[in-house]
């Protein structure tokens, strides 16, 4: 983990102090553009619900992820809560963990107009 590449997205921050790591402060779909265009790779996105929904809104998640835990905690932050239209999911996986937890691929179909 502390060998790979990382990219922090930020518009106040000048610099990294951890080592790999950029500064990216331009237009998210810019910077997620320039990074899929460079050598290496999948992206992956590490950050709270902000990024993820700004992520999500903009269409720029080609893959989604998800494992869900044998818990119900009765809240949370919704990630899709900004979506301009309904997205329709395809499932590409699912894994089965020892612990319970279940693990979900899905890749965008299309985003649908409300």
């Amino acid at each position: 983990m502390n060998e790979i590449p990382k990219v922090v997205f930020s518009k106040t921050l000048e610099q990294a102090s951890w080592s790999p790591a950029r500064i990216a402060s331009g237009e998210l779909d810019a910077e997620i553009a320039a990074l899929k265009g460079e050598e290496g790779g999948y992206l992956l996105a590490h950050g709270g619900a902000q990024f993820a929904r700004a992520l999500v809104r903009q269409g720029l998640v080609d893959e989604y992820r998800f494992v869900v835990h044998p818990a119900a905690l009765g809240r949370g932050m919704a990630i899709f809560s900004e979506l301009p239209g309904r997205l329709a999911l395809d499932l590409v996986d699912a894994r089965r963990f020892s612990t319970g937890a279940v693990g979900h691929v899905y890749v965008p179909r299309e985003l649908e107009a409300r």
